[in-house]
């Protein structure tokens, strides 16, 4: 699944005559925070400043306290990262926001500063040649990991520049939004399957086997897990601001206190958990016997927190031990993603029922079926929301990877051409993640090639057998082989890590052709979603969630293999037959006759006979 849109030109420019009204006003407001930004940057003797778009917790979604690149310059896409100089201003954006930067910075001070381009620079090389030797980059610590500091570090050295810690925005933000209080509530075990006492020992023992002593935690998800909670402080990832402090004796969570109910603390307390404060975290890391060795996750821990660790503890910089237990995923979870499955599917066949029945009125668009879809999901028992904003990509949209529709680039949807849908719910019992291209007309012949072969590219994934030991690198060929030897591509991963009732985005596993050192594991959960896009024509993506099981064991050691979670009915009229192997189509058939099974006891008589249509035998 994939996320964010590039928009039209005319639909930033309503921007700035609506959203915006007082055009003028509005940019005065950007040019004066710059400004004081600015002076702050002289009294600190600081040449340049760094504002990413990121949070403490290393999060794919943040919470308002924490837009600071927006606040400063006005930019408020997913991705991008400001630089302001005592002369110079610019937002480094990649191509989904060259229009939006354009003219969300129009008259700011800021420029658009367009990655990928040829006369665009990355921004550390252009801080090397608009600042000169000795000169200070200062960031607020807290928004950049430890490693990411540590390699800027290294990189603006080499140029006589030096990196500093520097929280500029905080002073000058007037009216900042709270930080989140959004209530904390308790997960409970019969659907997480292990007690927190339980993860605690769990995580104890990896600590152990690490020869540290103290564990500092700042990943939501992995506190989310390791706590067995749950919160509402970000979009779609069931999670709450916190940290954590893991040692052999004592576990703290720091939370803010106006998160907590009356049952949460009861809670924690059985738990043997300590709660303090969410501001205190820093103080409690100065306290740490500097004989200590101290574990963190440099790729998630922030540098404010590092920094307050003694210098004298020996760090030992590690992947989370929690990330890969949470990975793994126990009987109670593999269960509870079984039955969100089949809900999944419920609501699916329903919605798509709905969609057959209405296209021909030529009223739907592609937020309409988006809000339609939200609802269908909402019948079902246990939902809580979306897993991620529902990506509904009608004919030309449906080549753009990151697309998601706005009032003005909202398509209306006709009775032809191909709807990409990649979409996924939040359920108590687990977390789901879904796409399809259907036809709502008559396919091309080209549609019907594409679309095979990205169910080649589906299925190659889906009957895979390999080694235990065998990273995902080594697997996403069976994906793109089909598509290869045609001498087409697709430009983002086979799949990514998806969490049991928390974020759908989860690492440390995932199937792409950058290498990742982390061999997929039983009870692992990822994605299978190859996809083909043709600019300005269609996009295709087929996606399911799979989850890794053993398989036979040999002279040659232990095998393991895929199972298919995700039921609903592939588009079996955009299918050439003829390009289909024997095996192919028999798994083909053999999944649909699954989806059939599993989802028509919870139909009614209309909805069983429209899934059995979709998924007759061929």
């Amino acid at each position: 699944m994939c996320y964010i849109v590039p928009k039209s030109d005319c639909f930033y420019l309503s921007i700035l005559f609506s959203k915006f009204a007082g055009n003028y006003l509005y940019m005065n407001i950007i040019s004066n925070r710059l400004n004081r930004l600015r002076d702050a940057m002289r009294k600190q003797g600081i040449a340049a400043y760094i504002v990413p778009g990121t949070d403490p917790h290393a999060g794919e979604y943040i919470a308002d306290y924490w837009k600071e690149r927006e606040w400063i310059c006005g930019f408020d896409g997913s991705a991008g990262t400001a630089v302001i100089t005592l002369d110079k201003a610019g937002v480094w954006v990649d191509s989904r926001y060259f229009i939006q930067s354009d003219v969300q910075l129009q008259d700011t001070g800021f420029t658009s500063m367009k990655m990928g381009l040829p006369e665009t620079p990355d921004i550390l090389p252009w801080l090397a040649v608009v600042l000169k030797k000795g000169d200070k980059v200062g960031v607020n610590p807290q928004l950049f990991s430890m490693n990411a500091f540590a390699a800027m570090q290294e990189t603006l050295a080499l140029s006589d520049i030096e990196l500093v810690s520097a929280d500029l925005i905080k002073p000058i933000w007037e009216e900042r939004p709270s930080l989140p209080v959004q209530k904390i509530f308790v997960y409970d075990v019969s659907y997480a399957g292990k007690s927190s006492t339980e993860k605690i020992a769990l995580l104890r023992t990896e600590i152990r086997k690490l020869h540290a002593d103290v564990f500092v935690m700042n990943a939501l998800d992995d506190i989310a897990w390791l706590f067995n909670i749950r919160g509402n402080d970000v979009a779609y990832n069931p999670v709450a601001t916190a940290y954590a402090l893991v040692d052999m004796t004592t576990v703290v969570i720091y939370v803010s206190p106006d998160k907590l109910t009356e049952q949460v603390r009861h809670y924690f307390a059985m738990q043997g958990v300590v709660v303090k404060d969410y501001l205190t975290i820093n103080d409690d890391l100065v306290a740490i016997s500097p004989d200590k060795k101290v574990l963190l996750d440099g790729n998630k821990i922030n540098r404010s927190l590092f920094e307050a660790i003694p210098s004298a503890c020996i760090i030992i910089n590690r992947m989370s031990p929690v990330t890969l237990l949470k990975s793994c995923k126990n009987e109670t979870e593999l269960a509870g993603m079984r039955k969100a499955m089949i809900k999944d599917g419920v609501a699916l066949t329903r919605f798509f029922m709905w969609l057959e029945a209405n296209v021909t009125s030529e009223k739907l668009t592609e937020l309409s079926v988006a809000d339609n879809l939200y609802n269908f999901r909402a019948e079902q028992e246990n939902f809580v929301g979306e897993s991620f904003g529902t990506i509904a990509g009608y004919a030309s949209h449906g080549a753009i990877v990151h697309y998601k529709a706005d009032e003005k680039s909202n398509a209306k949807i006709l009775p032809e051409g191909l709807l990409l849908l990649d979409s996924g719910g939040q359920f108590l019992e687990g977390t789901t993640d879904i796409t399809r291209t259907v036809s709502l007309g008559n396919p091309t012949s080209q549609q019907k090639t594409d679309f095979t072969l990205v169910l080649k590219g589906h299925i190659g994934i889906a009957i895979a057998v390999f080694p235990v030991g065998t990273r995902g690198s080594q697997l996403d060929v069976l994906a793109r082989k089909a598509m290869w030897d045609r001498g087409l591509n697709y430009g983002h991963g086979t799949g990514h890590g998806v969490g049991h009732f928390l974020n759908v985005h989860e690492g440390p596993q995932n199937i792409r052709m950058d290498e990742n050192p982390v061999p997929l594991q039983p009870g692992m959960f990822i994605s299978n979603e190859p996809g083909l896009y043709r600019k300005d024509e269609y996009g295709i993506r087929t996606e399911n969630l799979i989850h890794v099981v053993k398989d036979q064991q040999t002279e040659f050691g232990q095998f393991l293999k895929f199972e298919t979670l995700t039921l609903f009915p592939i588009d079996v009229s955009l299918v050439d037959m003829s390009l289909l192997t024997a095996a192919e189509i028999s798994w083909l058939n053999a999944y649909h006759q699954e989806v059939y099974d599993k989802i028509a006891p919870h139909l009614n008589k209309a909805e069983k006979q429209w899934l059995r249509n979709k998924t007759k035998i061929i």
